[in-house]
């Protein structure tokens, strides 16, 4: 049976959870690896300051495609693979000012463009506009750069902004410390359903348990992702919230931020960390973390202060989800019409990709 809008029903009072062979069955995990064409983290801002060069290994992981950012007068994505024998051209960051291939020394300049290629004299109308390298679509918001793997519509970049960019993460730092590179035996609609949702957060964290108001959490929806909001306990770490701000006069300690498919990011007021989704198999993922300061001293307190602990427990539970799912006896669920609105929200998104003709 093909995955189709009416698999999910917009009534999230009457709605059934995606069936169990989405998290156990091969087939379906291949027929999924298209939605990560569209947009995809790559880098913040400052990972360009020092680099001319900044090859995306995530990129090629989560979508087959070796991508790289280049800076020249403007930062593009383009392709980082030779455009004479197919070789994989920047291997680490760097900050040369030409990029040559270490296969035949064919050589590019940092907008893309062929530069020079030895022993190609003789060459009968080379070269061409294919010698250079592939341009990918690239969009900077709020100091993270995006590329995609083909021309897609725009997410609500601008409403995000008027929510979230009163933290400026523009000037953000990478802190190289907080970044992880997690391997979890379960299926990344898994780890992604688990994001989407607070529901778990008394039973399965209860350490942030006690940062948040758990009475306070609200989920959010809108086209390409869901924001779920934190509320701080009264007296401990939250956001600065500026005059007009959408949520001024609330406690906020952390905003939750999805993009589909597969990106996180969690705003504190210390700065923000970033989860990226990597699907690996039909029962494997990685989850990359990458973290960007503001307030080192922040860090220490609230909601964002716990982050490594949060994320063994969701490994954990998730775990343990996996094996559940390959149970005769269990193939469907239902949705929690009060906190599960981001998990529906998902698995419509991902239904409405497969409407049956």
């Amino acid at each position: 049976m093909a995955m189709s809008e009416t698999l999910i029903d917009a009534d999230i009072r009457k709605a059934r959870t995606l069936p169990s062979r989405f998290y156990t069955e091969p087939i379906e995990f291949e027929r999924l690896k298209t939605v990560f064409n569209g947009w995809q983290f790559a880098a913040h801002t400052s990972e360009l300051e020092t680099h001319t060069m900044l090859p995306l290994p995530h990129i090629q992981d989560i979508t087959g495609e070796s991508v790289l950012l280049l800076r020249d007068q403007e930062t593009r994505s383009l392709s980082n693979v030779c455009t004479h024998r197919g070789m994989r051209l920047a291997l680490e960051p760097c900050a040369k000012k030409t990029l040559q291939c270490r296969y035949h020394g064919r050589t590019f300049n940092l907008d893309g463009t062929f530069r020079h290629m030895p022993e190609f004299e003789q060459a009968i109308e080379f070269p061409s506009d294919e010698d250079n390298l592939h341009q990918f679509p690239l969009k900077q918001w709020l100091g993270m750069y995006f590329t995609s793997q083909e021309e897609v519509p725009d997410l609500p970049w601008e409403m995000l902004e008027e929510r979230l960019g009163f933290v400026s993460p523009t000037s953000f730092t990478h802190d190289a410390h907080r970044d992880r590179d997690h391997t979890i035996d379960a299926n990344w609609l898994l780890y992604v359903d688990n994001y989407l949702e607070g529901f778990h957060i008394p039973y399965v964290h209860p350490e942030l348990n006690q940062a948040l108001d758990y009475s306070g959490y609200s989920t959010e929806t809108f086209d390409g992702g869901v924001l779920q909001i934190g509320k701080a306990m009264e007296g401990d770490v939250k956001f600065d919230l500026p005059p007009g701000h959408p949520d001024e006069g609330q406690d906020i300690a952390a905003y939750y931020l999805w993009l589909f498919p597969n990106m996180m990011f969690n705003f504190y007021p210390w700065g923000l960390s970033v989860n990226v989704v990597i699907p690996v198999s039909h029962k494997q993922c990685r989850v990359l973390y990458r973290g960007y300061v503001s307030d080192a001293e922040l860090a220490g307190q609230g909601a964002g202060s716990v982050l490594d602990t949060v994320e063994e427990q969701d490994q954990w539970v998730i775990e343990e989800v996996q094996k559940g799912m390959a149970s005769n006896a269990y193939d469907r669920g239902r949705y929690s019409p009060t906190r599960e609105q981001g998990v529906h929200h998902f698995h419509r998104n991902l239904s409405q990709l497969f409407v049956e003709e």
